[in-house]
Formats: C-alpha cells, structure tokens, sequence
C-alpha cells in the first residue's frame, strides 16, 4: 500500500445521503462535499460513488453551483449504506516491479456494530469491477479479514501503524473474533506489503470506531508521525495520547531506526447533544493538489495548519470547516479513499 503523499490516480468519496449519520444537521453537509471535491479536482480526479442517477444529477447541481470544474469528476452508480468511504472503498495496492495497482479484498462489518453495512461490504467488489482491477482476497482460516481503511495508517515503505483497541478488544466492536496479534501482523504483511507493524493503544474519547488510528497519529514522511497531543490532565483524552507517546518512544521502523514524532494539538472538545465528538485534526487528508485538515472554529486551528505546513511543503495545507461534518463521528480522512496513480 502506497503512502497517502504518493501521486494518486483520483480519490474515491461516496455521495451523502444517509440522514441518519447528521441526525438534525444534514443540510450543510453536501456542501462540506463539494468544499472537499474542489480541491481533489484541483489535482486528481475526484470518483464519486451515487446510488442513483437522480442522486447523480442533485450532486452534479451543488457542485456546478460551488463553480466546481465537473470534467475533473467522474461519478460511479455504486450504492452505498453510508458515506465512509475510507472505511468501506477498497485497499488499492501497487506492485513495485510492474507499477501495476490491485485491490486488496479487506471486509467490513459497520464496525462490528451497526446493521446496515452489506452494500458497503460489496464496495470493493464493484470499484475494483469497474476499474478492471484484478482483487486479492485478504483471508485467514478461509475466512475475509474486516478491517477499515481508518484503522491503519502506512508509510509506504513497510511500516504500519494500528491500534489494539480497535483491533484487539476482546469484547467490544470484535471484528475478527480470535484473531490474534500476529495473525493481524501476517495481514498486513501479506496483503499490504507492511511487514513491520506499530500497536499504539487508545483512540480518541468519542470515536464511535472504537480505536480508529487516523483520529490520533499519522505519517507524514517516511519517518514522520504526528501524534496528537492533549496537554490538560483532566481531559479524557489525556491518559491515553501519553500512553501513545510513549509508545511511539520506543518503536522502530522497518529498517530498524527511529520515527520522529511531531506534537499535533487537539482542539477544545466539540460538544453536540450532550454528547463528545471525535474532533481531531489528525484526520487529514494528503491529497495530490493540498493537505485538506479538519478546522474547529478553534485557536489552535491556525497551530494545526501551521505544524502541517512546516511537516509537508510541496503543496499548500488548507482547513476545511468540519464543526457539522463531526457530528456523523468523522471528518475529511474518514470520508474518502485514494486510489494511488498506477
């Protein structure tokens, strides 16, 4: 699996239409989108997954409105049960040798915890279909491998970083019951090239994934990681990101050496309905034209972007409001899926 910096062929982002995911707050959404595909489409194509043709001809309209340039859009009749695309599109792979791009086959179960995820199960299936991709099947014991895109996180050069809460718990959001740690690592290793595996522990308060890494610590080079830091003690999100440094203090990378690790702030918590929201700036997306972050209406937006900017300089980093994004428990790294350039 190629690194998020590398050149991609397009991004993959499904179309919003599950209310339910914004429960009051749906309307701003598309419009969230389409601020998202302006700037896919300034470097990539963007690949837009819709259920329908009307579906098709509703989102070609907002993003005709946001003066988007539509010949830079290419729009798949692929239904969906939600727009989480990082989660439900497909793992794309490269060969080294040939240059060649494939899919490997992971599964997806709403994350061990909603009912309505088979027509996200199929996305791989008919992504990899209609790009006349051949498909590897990611199996253990005769039988499919679920894991979400959001789960992992790679530098493209053998290393992966994941965490035993979402993976591990033995209780709670069980994916693959009774898979075991290495078995995990013989995944990676086998259907994604990352022979080397970091396990940080804890995600973020509020992940409705229940560990999902792309919340809490990225790549950002080969040998660079931001990790997200919270500095008030009595935040819940203390404890566990300082478990993660540690961690991280310790680890090593596929050659054998050290990652450099990069302090990201975490905004002030994001509260809706009495409920805590997984708001983080770590779910950024590394796009070919721009480094789209998730803004807050925080202060320490402008400190996100700048860290950002200072870690990735060949192309601009650009905030993207994400305060009514949040509320569907995800931002802009949760909703799309790059297709690496072959």
């Amino acid at each position: 699996m190629p690194a998020e910096w590398e050149p991609h062929a397009a991004t993959w982002i499904g179309w919003p239409h599950n209310t339910t995911d914004w429960p009051g707050r749906f309307g701003p959404i598309p419009w969230v989108y389409a601020e998202i595909v302006r700037w896919l489409a300034a470097g990539e194509t963007a690949r837009i997954m819709v259920r329908d043709r009307a579906e098709e001809s509703r989102a070609r309209r907002i993003l005709a409105r946001a003066g988007i340039d539509l010949s830079r859009v290419e729009f798949f009749r692929i239904p969906t049960d939600r727009g989480w695309t990082r989660d439900s599109g497909p793992a794309f792979v490269r060969d080294d040798r040939t240059g060649s791009v494939a899919v490997s086959r992971f599964r997806f179960n709403g994350w061990a915890k909603y009912p309505d995820w088979r027509k996200d199960d199929r996305v791989p299936d008919r992504v990899a279909r209609a790009l006349g991709l051949p498909v590897f099947a990611a199996e253990r014991g005769g039988r499919g491998v679920v894991l979400e895109g959001g789960a992992i996180d790679v530098n493209g050069r053998g290393t992966l970083l994941t965490t035993e809460e979402c993976l591990l718990d033995p209780e709670v959001q069980v994916r693959n019951p009774g898979m075991t740690r290495g078995q995990y690592e013989a995944a990676f290793r086998d259907f994604l090239g990352a022979a080397n595996t970091v396990w940080l522990g804890r995600g973020i308060a509020g992940d409705d994934t229940h560990g999902h890494v792309d919340d809490l610590c990225r790549f950002v080079g080969p040998r660079t990681v931001v990790l997200c830091r919270e500095e008030d003690p009595s935040d819940a999100n203390y404890a566990a990101l300082e478990e993660n440094r540690e961690r991280l203090d310790s680890a090593r990378l596929e050659d054998g050496s050290r990652l450099e690790v990069v302090a990201l702030p975490m905004p002030r918590a994001v509260v809706f309905d009495g409920r805590r929201l997984p708001a983080s700036y770590a779910n950024f997306l590394i796009a070919n034209a721009a480094v789209l972050v998730p803004t807050f209406n925080d202060p320490r937006d402008r400190i996100a972007l700048g860290i950002l900017g200072e870690l990735i300089r060949d192309r601009p980093v650009v905030g993207i409001h994400a305060v009514d994004l949040v509320w569907g428990l995800g931002t802009i790294h949760c909703l799309t899926r790059q297709e690496p350039a072959a």
